[in-house]
C-alpha cells in the first residue's frame, strides 16, 4: 500500500514507524531526550522542538495509527500538488508551531507534562488540505459525508473548546490548534510572496 505513496509522505510515514519500534525497546530514555518537556526544566532540550512529532504512545496503536493513517490520507494529496520538498518544509514548521504554542500555554498556565506525537503537524496538514481542496468529500466515522472545509472547521473549533474546558486530559488541543495556527500563517506567507515575485 505504501508503495503508491508519495515520496515525502511515505518516507514521514516509515520514519514515525520506525521510531514506535525503537520506543518498544527503549521507552524510557527516547522519552527523556526526545519528548518536548516544559520550557525551562532541567529535561528541556532545542532539539525537542521537532523531535517529539517523531514520538508516539508506546503503550498502544491508536496513537500512532490515526495520526498515519491522516498523514497518508492528506499528505500525499498535497504532495502531488506541492512538491515532496514543500510538503516536507509544510510538515516540519507544523510540527513547531505546535511546539511552541504548547510551550506558551504551559507557560501561561503553570502547568507542564511532556508532550509526544505528531498530532500538531498532521493537524497543519489537515487544514492544508482543506485549503486547497475545500469540497472534497470526507466521510465521518466511514459514514457522514461533509465537505473537508466543514470538517476541518468544526474539528479546530471542537479542540478550541476542548482545550479551553479542559476536556480530554492527557491531550494537547492546543498543540493541534498551534499546528494548525502555523500551517495557515506558512500559506498565506507563501501567497504573499508568489504574489509579489509576480509583479
Amino acid at each position: 500500500m505504501l508503495a503508491s505513496v508519495p515520496p515525502a509522505t511515505r518516507a514521514l510515514i516509515l520514519i514515525n514507524i520506525g521510531v514506535y519500534l525503537l520506543e518498544q525497546l527503549a521507552p524510557g530514555p527516547l522519552e527523556l531526550w526526545f519528548a518536548l518537556w516544559p520550557y525551562g526544566t532541567p529535561q528541556f532540550h532545542a532539539w525537542q522542538l521537532l523531535s517529539y512529532a517523531f514520538l508516539h504512545d508506546p503503550q498502544g496503536l491508536a496513537h500512532i495509527f490515526f495520526n498515519m493513517f491522516a498523514l497518508y490520507m492528506f499528505g500525499g494529496a498535497l504532495e502531488l500538488y506541492w512538491t515532496a520538498r514543500r510538503l516536507l518544509l509544510f510538515y516540519l514548521v507544523c510540527a513547531l508551531s505546535a511546539a511552541v504554542t504548547q510551550l506558551l500555554v504551559q507557560r501561561l498556565t503553570g502547568t507542564g507534562v511532556p508532550v509526544i506525537g505528531a498530532s500538531g503537524a498532521v493537524f497543519g496538514i489537515l487544514l492544508a488540505f482543506a485549503w486547497y481542496f475545500p469540497r472534497a468529500q470526507l466521510r465521518v466515522y466511514f459514514l457522514i459525508p461533509m465537505p473537508a472545509w466543514l470538517f476541518v472547521t468544526l474539528y479546530g473549533m471542537a479542540e478550541l473548546v476542548f482545550g479551553v474546558t479542559g476536556t480530554q486530559e492527557g491531550v494537547a488541543h492546543f498543540a493541534h490548534l498551534g499546528g494548525m495556527l502555523g500551517g495557515a500563517l506558512c500559506i498565506l506567507y507563501w501567497h504573499v510572496r508568489h504574489r509579489f515575485s509576480r509583479r
